[in-house]
């Protein structure tokens, strides 16, 4: 069973939608037990890192999530679920996320070309860092669909893809038995509908 933590911040009926189209079994919870209870964990999430962050440590579920990633659960943060993987973010100040992650969050404005827009808004192929069993249903090339307007940096030792868009972005990272797309498995087809799959039968390792 896989749990989606609901905090107040994701867009839940689509994940939890395809999900289900690819056979899992999924429970959207705030409940630590039902958690602890999962094989899985995904933390998804869009909105501001700040508020994100405070209401998962307002709540308690900072504290679940690091417990069972400690026990060898794996994790799967989508959009600003990912960022909130990371150590900190400069969104809008300074800010402490999970520190699952080595690396940060950052602007994309400043780093990527000029002329492009800003939230990256679409579809965009990704290229491979390594191989691993999550890219199992993935293609080198493949598009998946991305909005947003920070990105991790930093983060060598878990990049798994990464995209072009007037540079180098992180796509998706991996690391032990945490992983993360910045990209929307869930609004990206059959080649998102595959990598939710592959973190349905990944082991974490």
């Amino acid at each position: 069973m896989i749990a989606v933590i609901d905090y107040g911040v994701g867009n839940l009926f689509s994940l939890t939608s395809s999900l289900e189209a690819i056979g899992a079994e999924v429970c959207v919870t705030s409940d630590p037990e039902k958690i602890r209870q999962a094989d899985r964990i995904i933390l998804p999430g869009v909105g501001a890192f700040a508020d994100a962050a405070e209401k998962l440590r307002s709540s308690g579920l900072d504290a679940v999530i690091k417990e069972e990633v400690a026990l060898g659960k794996p994790i799967f943060g989508i959009c600003l679920g990912m960022q909130l993987l990371f150590e900190k973010s400069y969104e809008y100040g300074e800010h402490s996320g999970l520190g699952l992650l080595r690396g940060s969050v950052i602007g994309m404005e400043g780093t990527v070309a000029q002329g492009l827009k800003i939230p990256q808004i679409g579809w965009n192929s990704l290229s491979f860092a390594k191989e691993h069993p999550l890219l199992k249903y993935t293609r080198e090339g493949d598009f998946v669909y991305f909005v947003h307007s920070y990105y991790a940096t930093g983060c060598e030792d878990s990049l798994l893809t990464f995209t072009d868009y007037g540079a180098k972005i992180t796509a998706s990272v991996v690391r032990g038995n945490v992983a993360g797309a910045q990209f929307h498995p869930e609004k990206s087809g059959e080649v998102g509908l595959g990598i939710l799959r592959a973190f349905c039968e990944w082991e974490g390792k």
